[in-house]
């Protein structure tokens, strides 16, 4: 048989590329289908993409939304929130309330109250600081003398995030003879420098003497709030020579016992900028008059920075240790005024004859004690919702 094989040859080249371009198509159609929720192949092929139910709820397809980011914040501190999205995908502001949301999350997110990794407290640690002082006796004079040189590291106990702190000194077990330094306005580094004298004290007498000395900071509207304390008993000390000392400050102690806790809830509202206290009621609250009871009233005062604003109180409730309130009261604060407002909550003993006392106080704002703190957080981001908690009332 005779065989042309210039057509063979054609015919088998002809079949080889069908057959290669067969298995082109095969490929192609197969790459499609497994890149069926790539997104730069269906670019590339010129079609629009969009994802199906199925791959919508992928870990891929939400990573970015999902992620936990670590920031870290003023001291140390850090704490988890909830990753953004991108800033080329992130959606404007559709309204008023979205930004005031937005404002109040970053404060949350931001509050020195927020816990670390570890879930401890920050506020809750806060040292003291600590002061320096001399002390010695001249034998000749029979003069005891006190020297207040300087303080270090003092807390801010102002809502500017400073002090205005001074120093009483007290020969313990006498607390009606006192003496004070000067105030050093806005200073956590305060120096003094100040000598005093306790003349005509024989020296048998001072060596049963404790010497104590209590960092206060001085307040022009309530009480002064207590930063620390030192004692030192003078039996221990040789007072023929001036010492000098640097001493730890130790939290004071509140020698006439608990104040009672009042229950109070807060309302976030951001459409409307307010938040709503509402003082629910107080238990075991300290007894101020003589008959051993008290006429219990709350006095709330919200400020701004170092400025108060607005004055509210609840009615006077007669001889009772465990009062039950039930008022509430709106404050209007603008969204961008929260980081710097604290509504300052005092329970007073009514009386008809001398001055009102302070039974105690809270302070409530995004930067108070860790309790407070919580309370505003909680406040924050529940917004809408009355959020009760129970307080120690304080000095």
């Amino acid at each position: 048989m005779y065989i042309n094989t210039e057509s063979h040859r054609q015919g088998t080249l002809s079949l080889g590329v069908v057959l290669v371009s067969l298995a082109v198509t095969v490929c192609a159609a197969s790459m499609l289908m497994l890149c069926g929720i790539c997104t730069w192949c269906q670019r590339k092929l010129g079609k629009h993409y969009k994802p199906s139910l199925e791959t919508a709820g992928t870990p891929d397809s939400s990573r970015g939304r999902g992620e936990k980011k670590a920031i870290k914040l003023p001291g140390g501190n850090s704490t988890t929130v909830q990753g953004q999205l991108p800033h080329d995908e992130a959606e404007p502001h559709s309204s008023v309330s979205d930004l005031a949301n937005s404002l109040t999350s970053e404060m949350l997110m931001l509050s020195p109250g927020s816990e670390d990794d570890n879930g401890h407290e920050g506020p809750g640690r806060e040292k003291l600081g600590r002061i320096q002082f001399s002390v010695g006796y001249n034998f000749q004079d029979s003069t005891l003398t006190v020297k207040i040189l300087k303080g270090q590291e003092l807390p801010a106990k102002d809502f500017s995030g400073t002090s205005d702190p001074f120093v009483k000194i007290y020969l313990l077990p006498d607390k009606k003879n006192k003496l004070e330094t000067k105030v050093k306005r806005k200073n956590l580094n305060p120096h003094w420098n100040e000598t005093f004298l306790f003349e005509g004290f024989p020296y048998e007498k001072v060596v049963q003497r404790t010497l104590y000395l209590q960092v206060l900071d001085y307040d022009r509207f309530s009480r002064n709030d207590p930063i620390g304390e030192v004692s030192i008993p003078l039996n221990k000390v040789d007072l023929a020579h001036m010492q000098t000392f640097w001493k730890e400050l130790k939290p004071c102690i509140d020698g006439s016992g608990s104040r009672g806790e009042l229950l109070l809830s807060l309302c976030y509202n951001p459409t409307a900028n307010t938040i709503t206290v509402n003082i629910i009621k107080a238990r075991n609250l300290k007894a101020m008059d003589i008959g051993g009871t008290s006429d219990p009233y709350v006095k709330l005062w919200l400020m701004h920075k170092d400025k108060r604003v607005e004055k509210k109180k609840t009615v006077v409730m007669k001889c009772c240790l465990n009062p039950v309130f039930n008022e509430s009261f709106p404050f209007e604060i603008p969204t961008e005024r929260l980081r710097e407002t604290t509504i300052i909550i005092t329970v007073m003993d009514k009386d008809r004859l001398s001055r009102n006392d302070v039974i105690g106080k809270i302070y409530l704002s995004w930067k108070s004690g860790p309790g407070e703190v919580k309370h505003w957080k909680d406040m924050i981001g529940r917004p809408r919702q009355a959020v009760a908690q129970w307080h120690q009332l304080k000095a």
